[in-house]
């Protein structure tokens, strides 16, 4: 999609969805002046800063004070989504109950009986009533926001994948993949995350190291440092790489270039044989399922990552995207490994990964193939998760 249609389209939404939200809490509320206008003020530099953030992302504009604006920014925009979503469940309840209520109503009066209103009648009493329950949405919003604060920011949990095969080789039997995926370093992730994610994966002992993409959302030169850590980690059978969505946000170009300084193998619609023993694994990857909208080499191409591929014992395809295993179930690999979705973060975005993506989390039997799909290690934009918490993925190999 061209950018600036995107970039419209999200500026007519936040401005609805500010609107609404304005219009069923602050205007309901029927405030005193002054507290009304300093509501709405604060809706109104909410609503600027959501798509001044995109703005300034999409074109790789650093500002000074870039990570305070961002902190501000990105915490705004998780309590507002929020908030926009309890205020619509609170108004879909109340457009239910009066619906139930009038035909309770109608109901009633074939027997000559009357119903209560649904609201007070007097007028003092509705007005504290509307009040109490506006300021009741906008703490729970704020609760929801620091609950799902301390979950995205905590150390991600690891996630034990057993996967059968039955075809492994004895000499692969127990052998271990580790993924990291998302981490998103750049607007609220720091390099302090970054050496804790490292520190958590080392601990680990993998004997493969599989990154699935979008490690960031800037560029090289003002992200170098932040993702140096990267280059610590530890696997003797190698470290790959594959493109997100993001880096192509970023300058994909040289982020490749920077992985492959971090001592990445960055698989471009590629793949390499991995040997442990007498056993043999194929480990491929492809580009990202957009790659070809920003960089036309990198259009995503499952067969051309296969291609003069030996057999193997097992073959596994790393894949940003969930939704790249339809074009790549053909290849016949055995495992697919992936990211992007986030498991959906929070509620609502969590449904509209599900309208993208044929799975958001989690481990699935897919025809003859198996895919799994991450959380993700970071986490993107709103610093918020909730029932959805960060990960790093230790994939085990089984004689099925």
């Amino acid at each position: 999609m061209n950018y600036l249609l995107w970039f419209l389209i999200s500026c007519a939404i936040i401005a609805t969805g500010c609107g609404y939200v304005g219009w069923r809490i602050i205007s309901a509320s029927d405030l005193e002046t002054p507290w009304k206008l300093g509501a709405w003020l604060s809706l109104g530099v909410i609503a600027l800063l959501i798509p001044a953030s995109f703005y300034l992302q999409i074109n790789r504009i650093a500002v000074p004070g870039g990570t305070v604006f961002n902190w501000i920014a990105y915490l705004g925009m998780g309590f507002f989504s929020l908030l926009l979503t309890i205020v619509l469940m609170r108004d879909i309840g109340w457009i239910t109950a009066a619906a139930m209520q009038k035909i309770a109503a109608l109901a009633a009066s074939l027997f000559d009986k009357e119903l209560g209103p649904l609201m007070p009648a007097n007028p003092e009493r509705r007005r504290l009533l509307v009040r109490s329950m506006s300021l009741g949405l906008v703490a729970a919003a704020g609760g929801l926001t620091m609950y799902g604060f301390f979950e995205a920011r905590r150390r991600p949990s690891l996630v034990n994948v057993s996967v059968p095969l039955s075809a492994l080789h004895p000499d692969l039997e127990g052998l271990r993949i580790l993924q990291i995926t998302d981490i998103h370093a750049g607007l609220t992730v720091g390099r302090d995350f970054v050496d804790r994610v490292v520190a958590q994966a080392n601990e680990l002992s993998p004997d493969i190291i599989a990154f699935t993409g979008d490690l960031v959302d800037g560029s090289v030169e003002r992200l170098r440092d932040v993702v140096a850590p990267m280059r610590d980690l530890r696997a003797p059978l190698g470290k790959f790489f594959i493109t997100g969505n993001h880096e192509y946000y970023s300058g994909a170009e040289q982020w490749v270039e920077e992985a492959k300084r971090l001592d990445f193998t960055v698989l471009l619609n590629e793949h390499r044989v991995i040997r442990r023993g007498a056993g043999s694994l194929l480990m491929a990857g492809i580009t990202d399922y957009s790659g070809g909208n920003f960089i036309k080499s990198h259009t995503s191409d499952p067969a051309k990552a296969f291609a003069g591929a030996p057999k193997c014992d097992a073959r596994i395809l790393l894949a940003h995207q969930p939704k790249s295993l339809r074009a790549a179930m053909p290849q016949g690999y055995d495992l697919q490994i992936s990211g992007h979705t986030h498991g959906g973060q929070f509620f609502p975005w969590n449904l509209l990964a599900a309208v993208d993506q044929p799975y958001i989390s989690g481990f699935h039997r897919h025809e003859n193939s198996w895919i799994y799909v991450s959380r993700g290690t970071g986490y993107w934009g709103p610093p918020v998760r909730i029932a959805a918490r960060s990960e790093i993925t230790l994939f085990t190999l089984t004689k099925a």
